[in-house]
């Protein structure tokens, strides 16, 4: 059974930034590509980022956040992060990260975490 646990979110002024994490349990991590999600309030679900597993040489954004969010993954920590600057009222929303290259890899999710852009 993955897991997946979600970190680094908080409140933060238009053009801040963040670092998210999201610790995954099992010891197969480096071979799935990851990616982050989110959800904002009345909203379905979106992927924002995915990187390939392995090295993670391969990363993909929407374009709504391409040229402001970074992911990477350290495969020793089981751990992938979503840098995220320039951040702006929109990307308000809960992120959440699953495994896979295009869709959810994983029916099960973890808490999330909040991320909120307001002044």
């Amino acid at each position: 059974q993955v897991q997946f646990v979600e970190s680094g979110g908080g409140l933060v002024q238009p053009g801040g930034s963040l670092r998210l994490s999201c610790t995954v349990s099992g010891s197969i991590f480096s071979i799935y590509a990851m990616g982050w999600y989110r959800q904002a309030p009345g909203k379905q679900r979106e992927l924002v980022a995915t990187i390939s597993g392995g090295t993670g040489s391969v990363s993909n954004y929407a374009d709504s956040v391409k040229g402001r969010f970074t992911i990477s993954r350290d495969n020793a920590k089981n751990t992938v992060y979503l840098q995220m600057n320039s951040l702006k009222p929109e990307d308000t929303a809960v992120y959440y990260c699953n495994a896979g290259r295009s869709s959810p890899l994983f029916a099960s999710w973890g808490q999330g975490t909040q991320v909120t852009v307001s002044s």
